[in-house]
């Protein structure tokens, strides 16, 4: 079921992948989508296609990889230019004063060690661009380098994955259709054992 779902997508999608998961990859940390919907499930299924000749790996990589750091420079540009409106808005003044100096000492503490860690969750690979221009982290000299790090280790790094394991979707597959029934008979035959077992332990048990 689920390889027959990624081989339509990639019959109607084709060379439209390049630019559907270059767009998710950016969207991340400039417009936020990653709150909603991570970007690396879109990566894992370019490099599905990647295997699958839809599209070519190492051309999808690289656009996996620019897409991620432009995308979060965009999004420290948005928390640059409207981080001090945005805290003193309704909702700035609702998160208060004091998360907000919290949150802009651990950046400056931490610095591109943040930038680069941020990338391991999707709620702060979402949230950490912005934040970072919030608190005024320096842009070249700190922000920008862990951004390409992280942003080429991640962005690489999901395409890699899903080419290497496109091979056992197959057999994963499988198993997702089969298993289930395997679990159920797994638990009914333990089921049959207890009982058996219980009940020659009361027949033991009763007074001869």
């Amino acid at each position: 079921m689920v390889l027959d779902l990624l081989h339509r997508i990639g019959e109607h999608v084709g060379g439209w992948l390049y630019l559907i998961a270059g767009f998710f990859a950016f969207a991340e940390a400039a417009i936020m989508v990653g709150v909603v919907f991570p970007g690396e499930a879109s990566l894992l299924v370019a490099g599905f296609g990647a295997h699958q000749g839809w599209i070519s790996l190492w051309p999808m990589v690289a656009v996996a990889a620019v897409c991620a750091v432009v995308g979060d420079s965009v999004g420290y540009e948005v928390g640059r230019h409207y981080g001090p409106a945005l805290r003193e808005s309704r909702f700035g003044r609702r998160v208060g004063v004091k998360h907000w100096a919290t949150a802009d000492a651990f950046l400056h503490r931490h610095g591109g060690k943040a930038v680069f860690l941020g990338r391991c969750t999707a709620l702060l690979r979402a949230l950490i661009p912005g934040m970072a221009g919030m608190a005024r982290l320096p842009y070249l000299r700190t922000f920008l380098p862990w951004n390409m790090a992280g942003g080429v280790l991640w962005g690489g790094g999901c395409v890699l994955l899903g080419y290497g394991f496109s091979a056992s979707l197959e057999t994963i597959s499988r198993y997702l259709t089969w298993g289930p029934i395997a679990v159920i008979a797994v638990l009914l035959a333990a089921y049959l054992v207890y009982r058996l077992l219980r009940r020659r332990r009361e027949r033991s048990a009763e007074p001869s």
